[in-house]
């Protein structure tokens, strides 16, 4: 098989990069040596932001990269985005008000907002979900993100580009070879190998970039990467109200409680050094500890150990740059461009955070222009991703009932959040809810499942409740397991 271009990594990056080299008109080939956004890119805190903790750092040009970034992401997929509104609680002893009032200046002036207010100061009443000791805070907007989702849905804009996606499949082996780099691959569940020439190859592996270049490439890393644990966890909704919370704490981390899945409340993330295989990362019960004082110092419902219905730890590939502790690493990115007389490319990606994904693509495709005259200009600034192209999820909510006026209002909901305007293509013909086929559990249908299977590269129980939806968060062990049985027992072409 002969390409222009071999992507190795199917998180935000990688996807990100296929999708915009597929559209610039280059032959791509993508592999992934698990699912798709099973990494990294699937456990983040679920946020299109700039990051305001970051100005402290004095990370401005990240932060304003990142907040026009911020608005062109709503703009292009309003299905798996929307704006959510941040309150800040102040407490006097951790930082003054001039610095939290300068920061949020910069953070609404550092770029051009269209879509989200300004921040502004608030008073909490005896309706705060807060403790009734915090009287004042302020408030800003940010972006919401389902993050597996956002990788899905660049893994599909790619493929309908003409790239190759290929889930479960390792690169072992990359080599130069007179006028083509030669990839092997092998299928990690079959042991099928077999060879790809290509002339370039882009590294986009996140928290295993170094061990490629030493397993595969057979050479040294050029950047040092430190790798950042940040572990999660998720309990039953702690207030009504719509908002998110941005915690300040005594070690001057922060700590958000983000609305969730409606039902629950994402609670996140910890900073602490990762030693180990990025996929083996879990909570250890100090993180878990840490989290749950932090949330129990300012709500006023507690919550304990047992409050707890799901955790995820995420292992972050940050750019080595002597920071004495892990939470001031910086979260910025670094492209390193390596040739042979000017040939055969390798761009390997070191750092970067979901926000950043586009332009972080849109720079390693640029960087490929000098060797394909042939490449079309950039484009996916204005291009909105599949499925998002309708205005709001309100006009979509309508005009899916219009259609299909026996869908439950959740059901429609989450096949709004979820999909957009491709959900016309699970529901298909259906004139009631049996017509989607096999019954589950809570909404998930027969329909979704096979359309799962069949477009989104969906293998397991795993992939389609935890990346594809989240449907885990209500699935029994007996529920998981009649889904795992259908999936073995019914195959059908996959993506």
């Amino acid at each position: 098989m002969k390409v222009d271009v071999v992507v190795i990594g199917g998180g935000v990056n990688g996807t990100g990069i296929a999708n915009d080299a597929a559209g610039r008109g280059l032959k791509v080939l993508l592999c992934e040596q698990a699912d798709l956004a099973s990494a990294t890119s699937s456990k983040s805190s679920k946020l299109i932001h700039g990051g305001l903790r970051y100005l402290e750092h004095f990370e401005f040009n990240l932060v304003r990269k990142a907040l026009a970034e911020r608005e062109i992401l709503l703009k292009n997929a309003p299905h798996i985005m929307w704006p959510l509104t941040f309150y800040l609680p102040y407490q006097a002893h951790l930082r003054p008000v001039w610095m939290i009032w300068l920061g949020l200046f910069l953070y609404d002036h550092l770029t051009t907002r269209r879509k989200l207010p300004a921040s502004r100061k608030v008073t909490f009443d005896a309706t705060s979900p807060l403790e009734s000791s915090i009287k004042v805070g302020f408030e800003y907007a940010d972006g919401w993100v389902d993050d597996a989702r956002l990788v899905i849905l660049n893994a599909c804009a790619a493929r309908n580009r003409g790239a190759s996606i290929y889930t479960h499949m390792r690169c072992i082996q990359a080599q130069r070879q007179d006028d083509y780099w030669c990839l092997t691959l092998r299928h990690k569940d079959n042991g099928d190998v077999f060879t790809v020439h290509s002339k370039a190859v882009v590294n986009s592996t996140g928290p295993w970039v170094n061990q490629l270049f030493s397993e595969a490439f057979a050479q040294p890393s050029p950047q040092a990467i430190r790798l950042v644990k940040g572990s999660h966890i998720v309990v039953p909704r702690l207030h009504s109200q719509p908002q998110a919370y941005i915690l300040q704490n005594e070690d001057q981390r922060i700590v958000f409680a983000i609305p969730y899945e409606d039902q629950f409340t994402l609670i996140g993330t910890t900073d602490v050094e990762y030693q180990g295989d990025p996929a083996d990362a879990s909570i250890s019960s100090e993180e878990t500890d840490y989290l749950l004082a932090v949330i129990n110092h300012y709500f006023k419902q507690k919550i304990t150990t047992a409050d707890i219905v799901h955790s995820f730890a995420g292992v972050r590939p940050l750019l080595e740059d002597e920071s004495s502790s892990a939470q001031s690493v910086t979260r910025d990115y670094k492209l390193a461009l390596d040739t042979v007389d000017d040939r055969l490319p390798l761009i390997s990606v070191f750092g970067g955070k979901i926000t950043t994904y586009r332009t972080l693509a849109e720079s390693v495709v640029d960087q490929l222009a000098p060797f394909f005259p042939q490449q079309g200009p950039r484009w996916t600034a204005d291009s909105a991703l599949p499925g998002g192209d309708f205005a709001d999820q309100a006009s979509l909510k309508q005009h899916l009932l219009q259609h299909y006026p026996w869908l439950a209002p959740s059901f429609c909901q989450r096949l709004v959040r979820t999909y957009g305007t491709l959900s016309f293509h699970i529901l298909a013909e259906a004139q009631t809810e049996t017509d989607l086929g096999q019954h589950f559990f809570a909404d998930l249908w027969q329909a979704e499942v096979d359309y799962l299977r069949s477009v989104e590269w969906a293998h397991c129980a795993e992939d389609i409740l935890w990346r594809r939806t989240k449907l885990g968060l209500q699935a029994t062990p007996e529920q998981v397991q009649a889904l795992t049985d259908y999936l073995q027992h019914n195959t059908s072409t996959t993506a």
